[in-house]
């Protein structure tokens, strides 16, 4: 059955469990809330020794988060928040800034990512190689496997898709021919068409003896599939384990989700890119228009590193007696070059909110400041660190051609507004603005000088490169990279350029406007 055989939707489907799941967290949080607040307001009683401690307490917090290492852009709507408003800042801290860290959620993660280590080919000689032919560009590479532990390889292959409908088709061909074991990681599963063509083959796959992992996000899900779709899938004989489950904000964890969009099959092939196993994804519903997405297929060993970026999630997220479910790590990483030397490098990489290490954005930082002619991106949403708007705006002073393409349609019209206002900002000194028209971009793309390109699960905002677990795959020199760009310039052709109508002085009111959405962005 093809995609086309399929499209029997008009509009974005919900699931009532996940809506009525979603009320219920947040009355809940409202009546939490509001009996912390009930508490302090019963220190009008004891007015002047609640108001000393009051102050003591948020200076303190002030202090700590002003001693962080992060970017200002961070600490300083916390600050402001925490001073204007101490009772409520210090209570939206707690639940919100702190955290998976106040679980000790962090912990783990080092756990297992120190178990993990030694199977990381980190003195690929893939570097050496890449050093010779690209010295300028091969400082990413470099930065991201003697900094970062992500290996650079050269015998393996990539393929670039601009249409979903084909990555999924070839996805399903894969998943048949699949002889080991099948791990899937995302952020969204729906419980309908697309997932069901999936599901039927991993159903036979289980019956055959082969090894099934899913991984999804309960938040990213949470409107797609009920409370059941975890069991349902458990008694197919799949293994299925729910990220972060979203039971009310006591759960200070919550704020960071796993976004990753990761499939292994048996070790030797893997894909990533900015597509959920969702049906709005293969243009079965349409709620925003005409929806554009990306994705790449890899085949040898660079499927490696995405294996062991599932293993963390899938062992970290297990807390009993912090017993690692996969002691054999070796089982699932396979040495399989591609028949003649792969074309080009290839390196997958991920990022993790408890490292301090924003890896994502200093991979964008890095191409911009790299870039000679043009560094293109497309990002559904669009909202940034002042170190990434002066590594955008410094590259197009320099004459580099910089373009960003961004929805045309809006998925969230808040988030919307807060990537328009930072259009200004970059449209004043050279970057060029592009609305895509016929619908919702929400693919997630880089190209630089036809040397280099990135495609993965990273937006170009705070969440993905501050707040989630994200997962991304930069290649070097090879065809993919000029397939990137085509598809760019594509959907640039498609799309409005508005930078003209983003340099002229804004009106006072929406600059106030915009200049409160920035300021509290970073919150959330």
């Amino acid at each position: 059955m093809s995609i086309s055989d399929l499209k029997s939707y008009e509009k974005k489907k919900t699931v009532k469990n996940g809506i009525m799941r979603v009320a219920f967290t947040v009355f809940a949080g409202m009546v939490e809330i509001s009996f912390l607040l009930f508490l302090l307001f019963l220190g009008n009683y004891y007015w002047k020794y609640f108001s000393i401690a009051l102050r003591l307490i948020s200076t303190v917090v002030c202090l700590m988060i002003y001693s962080q290492a992060r970017t200002a852009n961070l600490k300083m709507p916390w600050l402001i928040f925490i001073l204007t408003m101490p009772s409520f800042g210090l209570l939206m801290y707690v639940f919100v800034g702190l955290s998976g860290s106040f679980l000790g959620v962090n912990k783990r993660y080092t756990w297992v990512d120190e178990y993990l280590q030694p199977y990381w080919d980190k003195d690929s000689p893939a570097l050496n190689r890449f050093a010779k032919k690209d010295p300028d560009v091969s400082g990413i590479a470099r930065y991201l496997q003697k900094n970062q532990g992500f290996p650079v390889y050269d015998r393996s292959e990539i393929r670039y898709y601009k249409e979903t409908t084909d990555c999924l088709e070839q996805m399903l061909k894969d998943l048949e021919q699949a002889k080991e074991f099948i791990f899937m990681e995302y952020y969204a599963i729906e419980d309908s068409l697309i997932f069901e063509r999936i599901l039927n083959i991993l159903k036979k796959k289980t019956e055959e003896g082969i090894l099934v992992r899913i991984f999804y996000d309960d938040l990213g899900s949470v409107s797609f599939v009920d409370l059941n779709f975890a069991k349902k899938i458990k008694k197919y004989g799949i293994e299925c384990r729910t990220f972060n489950p979203f039971f009310g904000p006591i759960n200070t964890f919550l704020n960071n989700r796993d976004h990753r969009k990761i499939m292994v099959i048996d070790g030797k092939i893997g894909y990533t890119g900015g597509f959920n196993l969702a049906d709005e994804y293969f243009h079965l519903t349409e709620p925003y228009g005409e929806w554009k997405d990306a994705g790449v297929r890899i085949v040898g060993d660079a499927v490696r590193s995405l294996t062991l970026i599932f293993l963390e999630n899938w062992n970290a997220l297990k807390k009993k007696d912090r017993h690692l479910a996969d002691r054999d790590v070796e089982k699932f990483l396979k040495k399989e070059d591609v028949e003649s030397p792969g074309e080009g490098f290839i390196q997958p990489y991920s990022d993790n909110p408890f490292d301090n290490e924003q890896v994502g954005e200093n991979v964008y930082i890095n191409l911009a400041s790299k870039a000679n002619e043009y560094i293109y991106f497309s990002t559904p949403y669009l909202i940034i660190t002042e170190e990434m708007v002066s590594a955008l705006t410094l590259a197009a002073k320099r004459g580099v051609d910089v373009r960003i393409v961004t929805p045309g349609i809006p998925d969230k019209k808040t988030i919307y507004s807060m990537t328009r206002s930072y259009y200004h900002m970059l449209a004043r000194e050279g970057v060029r603005i592009f609305e895509y028209t016929p619908g919702f971009n929400h693919s997630k793309l880089c190209v630089m000088d036809d040397t280099t390109a990135c495609c993965g699960s990273f937006n170009l905002d705070y969440r993905s490169f501050y707040h989630n677990f994200e997962d991304g795959c930069i290649f070097y020199h090879c065809r993919a990279v000029s397939d990137v760009k085509e598809d760019l310039l594509e959907m640039m052709g498609k799309s409005v350029d508005v930078t003209e109508k983003y340099v002229a002085k804004r009106a006072g009111v929406l600059r106030l406007w915009q200049m409160l959405l920035r300021l509290f962005t970073p919150l959330f």
